[in-house]
C-alpha cells in the first residue's frame, strides 16, 4: 500500500483533482493519503471533501490522515512513497500584493510574477527555503520518496531541490500538455488533424513546439501563415483582440511556437511591457495585473463554491489530465507513461543550455523513476532567449543557498524585463524595499541563524 503525502491539501481544487484520480487508479486506490496544511479550516475542508470522495468512487479503500503545521509535517511524511506539493508560500496576502505593489511604485508593470522578473525572484526567495525545509525532513524520514512539484516558479524551485538536497524531484506543469491542440484550436486546424505528433524541449515557461507533424507532414507553415493573419488583422485600430497575440508574435520572429500563455510570456522578455511604448499593452492585449485579479476572482469563487464542494456527500470524480496520478502508477506497475517533466540538465539533454538549470523535456517514467530523453542542441535563438531567463533563475539560487544579497540584486538585474525597463542604483533600491517588505532581513544575515518569518508559515 504506497503512501501519498500531499504538501498544501487547503488547495482543495487541486488536490481533488490529484488524489481523485489516484481513488480512480487500481494501483493506488488503496493508498494511505496524508494531508498537510498550515491552515486548520482549509485542512478540514479538504479532508471532509476527500472522504466523501473516498466512499463514493473508491467503496473507502483509501485511508486519509490530516496533519496541521510544521509540528505534524514530519508525521505526515514519514514513510511516503510519493510527495505532491502545492503549496504557495505568503499567500495573496501579504506575499502577491507586495510582489506586485512595490515594482510598481518604480514603474515596473508585471502580469503574473510568479516565474521570473521581480515577482517571481522573489516568489523564490521565499518558496525555495521552505521547499528544501519539507526535502529536509523527507531526507531523514521517507529517503527515497518522490517529490512531485507542482509549485512556481518552476524551474528555480525545483532546481534548489535537486541540486541542494538528495531528494528525487520532478518538476510538473500543464502547459506542455496542452500546446500543441491548444495551438491547433487557436487557428482553426484541430479538427483537420488525424495524427497529431509533436516535440516539446526548453525551460518551464518558456518550452518550445519544436515540431508538430499529422502523419508526417509538418502544420508549422500553415500555421505560421494563418496566425500571421490573424495577429494583422487583430492588431488593427479598434479590432476585436485574441489571448494568444504576444506568442503569435514571438512565433514570428523566433519561428517556433512557446509552450507558455501570452499574459506570462510579456514579463518574460524585455520587448513588450515597456514604458517608451505603452501602446503595445493594447496592441498585444497584455493584462497587467493579471494574477492579482485572478487571486480575488479565485477566492471569491471559493467562497461561493465551497460549501457546495465540502459538503456534498455525493461529490463524484471524473479522471483529469495532471500527470501526478499517472507517474505514481507508472512508477508502482512498470508500465511506462510519457510525461513533460523539469529535471536538471545534468545529464546534458539540451546540449546548448547549461547543465545546472532546469529544462523541461520529454521524460519516460516507470518503476526506476524518471528518465529525461536525449533532445540535442535547441535552434539556436531558441536557446538564446532561454539563457535570458536562466540566468537570472540560476542567480536567484546563489542568494537561496548563499544567503547573498547582492546575488539577488544580480538576479534582477539580469532579469530581461527588470534591466529594459530600471536603472541599476533603483533596482538596488526597489530590491531593498520588497527584502523588508517579505520580512527577510535575517536571511542575509550571515553568521546568524536564519528563522522563516511567521508570513512563510509552512
Amino acid at each position: 500500500m504506497p503512501k501519498i503525502t500531499f504538501m498544501g491539501a487547503g488547495s482543495s481544487v487541486f488536490a481533488k483533482n490529484i488524489l481523485g484520480d489516484s481513488m480512480l487508479s487500481p494501483a493506488l486506490h488503496d493508498a494511505h493519503i496524508a494531508l498537510y496544511d498550515v491552515n486548520s479550516r482549509r485542512l478540514r475542508e479538504s479532508r471532509r471533501m476527500l472522504q466523501f470522495l473516498n466512499k463514493n468512487v473508491n467503496k473507502g479503500r483509501t485511508r486519509i490522515t490530516a496533519h496541521l503545521g510544521k509540528a505534524n509535517r514530519r508525521a505526515a511524511l514519514k514513510d511516503a512513497n510519493y510527495v505532491v506539493n502545492a503549496i504557495q508560500v505568503g499567500g495573496y496576502e501579504p506575499s502577491t500584493v507586495i510582489d506586485f505593489a512595490i515594482p510598481k511604485k518604480y514603474g515596473l508593470r508585471q502580469t503574473i510574477a510568479d516565474t521570473i522578473g521581480i515577482g517571481g525572484i522573489f516568489r523564490v526567495l521565499r518558496t525555495a527555503p521552505v521547499m528544501m525545509a519539507f526535502a529536509n525532513d523527507m531526507e531523514k524520514v521517507c529517503p527515497d520518496a518522490w517529490f512531485l512539484n507542482y509549485t512556481n516558479p518552476m524551474c528555480a524551485v525545483t532546481g534548489a531541490l535537486l541540486r541542494g538536497t538528495s531528494i528525487r524531484t520532478v518538476g510538473l506543469c500543464h502547459s506542455v500538455q496542452s500546446c500543441a491542440t491548444g495551438l491547433l484550436n487557436r487557428v482553426g486546424m484541430l479538427d483537420e488533424v488525424e495524427n497529431l505528433q509533436w516535440e516539446i524541449a526548453g525551460i518551464n515557461h518558456q518550452a518550445w513546439l519544436l515540431e508538430i507533424t499529422d502523419g508526417g507532414r509538418d502544420l508549422y507553415p500553415e500555421i505560421k501563415k494563418r496566425a500571421a493573419a490573424m495577429n494583422r488583422e487583430a492588431r488593427k485600430k479598434g479590432a476585436a483582440k485574441h489571448t494568444d497575440m504576444v506568442r503569435f508574435e514571438m512565433m514570428r520572429h523566433f519561428g517556433y511556437y512557446l509552450t507558455e500563455s501570452s499574459e506570462h510570456s510579456a514579463e518574460y522578455m524585455p520587448y513588450w511591457i515597456k514604458s517608451t511604448y505603452p501602446e503595445l499593452i493594447e496592441e498585444f492585449n497584455i493584462p497587467l495585473d493579471e494574477y492579482p485579479r485572478r487571486c480575488v476572482n479565485q477566492i471569491q469563487r471559493w467562497k461561493e463554491r465551497s460549501h457546495e464542494m465540502v459538503n456534498n456527500k455525493r461529490l463524484s470524480h471524473d479522471q483529469t489530465h495532471e500527470y501526478g496520478s499517472y507517474i505514481m502508477e507508472a512508477m508502482e506497475t512498470d508500465v511506462p507513461f510519457r510525461i513533460g517533466g523539469n529535471i536538471l540538465n545534468d545529464g546534458g539533454y539540451i546540449t546548448n543550455l547549461p547543465r545546472n538549470a532546469v529544462v523541461e523535456i520529454a521524460c519516460l517514467v516507470d518503476k526506476n523513476g524518471v528518465q529525461g530523453t536525449y533532445v540535442g542542441d535547441l535552434p539556436e535563438q531558441c536557446a538564446a532567449l532561454n539563457r535570458t531567463n536562466i540566468n537570472t533563475q540560476l542567480l536567484t539560487l546563489e542568494a537561496v543557498f548563499n544567503h547573498s544579497k547582492e546575488s539577488v540584486y544580480q538576479a534582477a538585474m539580469l532579469d530581461p524585463h527588470t534591466s529594459s525597463e530600471l536603472s541599476l542604483d533603483d533596482i538596488r533600491k526597489m530590491c531593498d524595499e520588497m527584502i523588508r517588505a517579505h520580512e527577510m532581513e535575517s536571511f542575509f544575515k550571515k553568521g546568524k541563524a536564519f528563522r522563516m518569518p511567521r508570513m512563510w508559515n509552512a
